[in-house]
């Protein structure tokens, strides 16, 4: 897929507005390997999103990550990713049209900020198997923090992390990203997404008339893509997921060997 300069990123408001007519998207967006533009988006299906039936819900899959796969200590890789470039923390740091979720300690000497979409399925491996290493071994012990930012490329990543932000405190919304990357193959291609979807909905003990009202929040919709406008014309984030680690920018998908060394790079020394 190649950039189509001549869309504005808002394009993604009009067609994610959709969501709340009946539309969404049956294929899932490219992630970082194929570079994938933010203006770059697929063509809507006729998924109902805002008006879920309880019929027949989506099978979802086997649940959370496996918690055996978490590591207590992770080896750095012996060369650290080359950056691809960097961004002023300040401005990375600045408030945004959503309070961002830290998971970790939030005075912990390493930033770590990830732009992500829910349906890019690098995002969802890097969850799975990166993800809960680098938590046991830094954002559990204090040394380093993750904030999840919204970079949604399509109406369905839309309405997941609109999901997410309605689930309740930080504490669920993290809950709820990490379920959805985890059964991400139970509703981002689905069929009918939305059944899908309200399936892991009430796993979390919410009702279908709060499921509904979330999806038809515009103010919320228009929030989340003003942190992905900023994100792409601020920090030329153009593919997911992108790190930024102490402000230092990794576009892809990173082994748990690899952020190691970007986070003990990015240490501060004694």
């Amino acid at each position: 897929m190649t950039n189509a300069s001549s869309r504005s990123t808002s394009t993604l408001a009009k067609r994610a507005a959709l969501l709340m007519t009946g539309a969404g998207l049956l294929a899932m967006t490219a992630c970082s390997d194929e570079k994938t533009s933010a203006n770059a988006l697929v063509q809507p299906d006729s998924v109902l999103i805002a008006q879920a039936d309880t019929g027949n819900a989506a099978p979802a899959s086997d649940g959370a990550a496996d918690a055996s796969k978490s590591e207590t200590t992770i080896t750095p890789a012996s060369e650290v990713p080359e950056a691809d470039g960097s961004v002023d923390v300040k401005d990375l740091m600045a408030e945004e049209a959503l309070p961002d979720v830290v998971i970790g300690d939030p005075n912990a000497p390493v930033t770590i900020v990830e732009y992500a979409s829910m349906t890019c399925s690098h995002c969802a491996n890097f969850h799975e198997t990166t993800y809960p290493a680098i938590k046991k071994a830094y954002l559990d012990t204090g040394k380093a923090k993750l904030i999840i930012r919204e970079f949604p490329f399509d109406p369905r990543a839309l309405a997941a992390f609109m999901l997410a932000r309605c689930a309740g405190d930080d504490a669920k919304r993290t809950a709820m990203v990490d379920v959805l990357f985890d059964q991400q193959r139970a509703w981002a291609g689905a069929e009918n997404a939305s059944e899908a979807l309200l399936k892991i909905w009430r796993m979390a003990g919410l009702s279908q008339d709060e499921f509904v009202a979330c999806l038809n929040n515009r103010e919320l919709q228009e929030k989340i893509v003003a942190v992905q406008q900023r994100a792409q014309n601020t920090f030329g984030v153009s593919a997911t997921p992108t790190f930024f680690v102490n402000g230092k920018k990794y576009s892809g998908e990173m082994s748990a060997p690899q952020m190691a060394a970007v986070i003990e790079a990015a240490t501060p020394s004694n």
